[in-house]
């Protein structure tokens, strides 16, 4: 796929394919997806090397999650989690509260999370391969 046949309508999240906590948190977010909002990459496959060069973000910097609206906006690291929960609705709503907190202190939280995720999670050794019914839900 071509960053040009991204879907229009779908907001896709790039996650750390590797990582159990984004493998988990993948899976949360498709069950509360309702609306069929989301399409998922992982940051590691050929496209999501692709977007991320495309947007011009230094995987260096981010390499857990990126929210990406195509031909809108992008967005890491705790603005894309609280943009992803504001989709859910319902009690999730709550969690926007986060979002008084200056972006650098929900940041540094997001970053702390990011940089222990392997040691407090684990990680795999290969990206995961959704099930069956899952499979229109990633691109490749």
């Amino acid at each position: 796929m071509e960053i040009t046949d991204l879907p229009k309508d779908k907001k896709i999240i790039l996650f750390d394919g590797v990582c159990n906590l984004c493998n988990a948190s993948v899976q949360f977010v498709i069950k509360q997806d309702k609306k069929d909002v989301f399409r998922f990459v992982a940051l590691q496959s050929e496209l999501g090397l692709k977007i991320i060069k495309h947007i011009g973000i230094d995987i260096k910097n981010t390499d857990s999650i990126v929210l990406y609206e195509p031909g809108k906006a992008y967005y890491y690291k705790s603005e894309a989690a609280l943009r992803i929960i504001k989709e859910f609705g319902g009690i999730y709503g709550l969690l926007r509260i986060f979002t008084v907190f200056p972006k650098f202190i929900s940041d540094f939280i997001y970053d702390y999370v990011a940089k222990n995720r392997y040691r407090w999670y684990g990680k795999q050794e290969s990206c995961m391969m959704p099930s069956r019914e899952l499979e229109a839900k990633f691109l490749a």
